[in-house]
């Protein structure tokens, strides 16, 4: 299995729209530093063993969708799967209807029923049923889930767990020896549960200072990477504070900064 980090910025990107000349707010980014340039966070996750590929789980739908896909050289996306309805995780939907397209059918769609019935709501024309022929929108089939569950989704068993992201939940998943767990700021028991024996932790982490009441600082996220213990915990949705190469310095072993475009390979 190999996952593909399509975008590892918090929900305004690195920089930041402004800057003194218009060009980008970089905070404490370094901006000759080419990984400190983010877009919003979204993951591939590319079944297969053996060398055999398998299929394409899309994770979220980000604004800068079509430029993800297009810079990571990923072909085709055989279902989506969506951790909440925040605006810098759903409004690239209408992207969708090109991989309806390489597809030739209508994507699922997976999320908990909050969720899905937030974005049908805001983008209604995505959820109708499909009159063939070709794609003029894009075509979602919601499917509803609910933590604690594993559904088979792009053909592989994908393990979900409730998240608490200050003012609403978001969904954390497991595949194997992999996990994925954007926007959190607190994990309850049958998450950290769900997370016991990982190999490779994507893990959200916004800022090196005081974050807000939704997301996680480093402190915490360092807290919660040394309980898990994975080989390998990297740090994604992360904000203007979050520079590549201090980070790099002054983590400990085993955690790592992510960067768009970052490809992992996923033991079996």
């Amino acid at each position: 299995m190999r996952v593909v980090l399509l975008g590892t910025g918090g929900s305004a990107g690195v920089p930041l729209i402004g800057g003194p000349d218009g060009t980008g707010d970089w905070g404490h980014c370094d901006p000759n530093e080419p990984r400190n340039r983010r877009t919003r966070a979204s993951i591939v996750i590319e079944g297969g063993q053996g060398g055999e590929k398998g299929e394409n789980l899309l994770v979220d739908t980000a604004p800068d969708l079509r430029a993800q896909l297009l810079a990571c050289a990923i072909p085709r996306i055989d279902a989506v799967l969506y951790t909440h309805a925040h605006a810098d995780h759903i409004t690239g939907i209408d992207d969708v209807r090109v991989l309806n397209r390489i597809a030739g059918r209508p994507l699922e769609a997976f999320g908990t029923a909050a969720a899905l019935t937030e974005i049908s709501a805001r983008f209604q024309y995505a959820f109708r049923p499909w009159k063939p022929p070709g794609f003029y929108r894009p075509v979602l089939e919601a499917r509803t889930v609910t933590p604690g569950e594993t559904v088979t989704i792009a053909g592989m068993p994908v393990q979900i767990f409730a998240q608490d992201h200050g003012a609403m939940e978001t969904l954390g998943l497991r595949i194997g020896r992999f996990a994925y767990s954007t926007d959190v700021a607190r994990f309850d028991e049958a998450a950290f549960a769900a997370l016991a024996g990982v190999d490779t932790w994507v893990l959200g982490c916004f800022t090196r200072f005081t974050p807000p009441p939704s997301h996680a600082s480093l402190d915490r996220a360092l807290e919660w990477a040394a309980r898990i213990g994975a080989r390998r915990t990297i740090l994604t949705h992360m904000g203007p504070e979050m520079d590549f190469c201090w980070l790099q310095k002054n983590l400990p072993p085993g955690v790592e900064p992510g960067y768009d475009g970052m490809a992992l390979d996923i033991p079996a």
